[in-house]
């Protein structure tokens, strides 16, 4: 009887603590969620000191090769003159896929004007090109998916940690970024960041 009470007690302690440490982490990411996008200082060109002259710089987002739906070769530089954003994403990661859902909203809102690339890191080690084919249809998402086979775009913006997220101008230059899985706020806001 005593061992019964005692494993009562420690159910209700364990759903107090869960149950709390959820609302907590949903709180505290509403309070953020503004916070996860961020303007990058290289949107704007700098004097930067060349040969004893002065001169201005911006840093361009670094070209890399993807392969598409059908296997196809596709650059960044494909998409020059119009705006990008560029996330990776794995069918892993569970805050990749929370945010799939407003990437997919704000396709169908800005697919004609801004040329979304959904890069999936797909090494043959944790996920393949066919899990994630699979997961995007069984989920009936339409924006475009790229496969990073060769670890060239991750490799390219240095991704250490999914889901990240690149808004890059019609001019080729970064101008915000996005760590974490977004929600319809913050990708707004990097959206409007990318647009002006």
């Amino acid at each position: 009887m005593k061992k019964n009470k005692t494993w009562m007690i420690f159910a209700v302690l364990l759903v107090g603590i869960v149950g709390g440490a959820y609302i907590l982490y949903g709180q505290l990411g509403k309070q953020n969620s503004s916070e996860r996008i961020v303007q990058e200082e290289t949107s704007e060109k700098k004097n930067v000191e060349e040969d004893g002259e002065k001169a201005e710089q911006s840093a361009q987002a670094p070209d890399f090769a993807v392969v598409d739906q059908e296997g196809e070769e596709v650059s960044l530089s494909d998409f020059s003159g119009k705006p990008v954003i560029l996330n990776f994403w794995a069918t892993w990661c569970n805050p990749c896929k929370m945010e799939m859902p407003e990437f997919e909203k704000m396709y169908e809102k800005y697919g004609e004007e801004i040329q979304f690339m959904m890069v999936n890191l797909s090494d043959n080690y944790r996920s393949s090109v066919q899990e994630a084919k699979q997961f995007v249809e069984e989920e009936g998402y339409t924006f475009p998916v790229y496969y990073d086979t060769k670890t060239e775009a991750s490799e390219a913006y240095q991704v250490f940690s999914i889901p990240a997220t690149y808004f890059i101008n019609e001019e080729g230059i970064i101008v915000a970024h996005g760590n974490g899985a977004l929600d319809g706020e913050s990708l707004q806001k990097g959206i409007d960041l990318l647009m002006k």
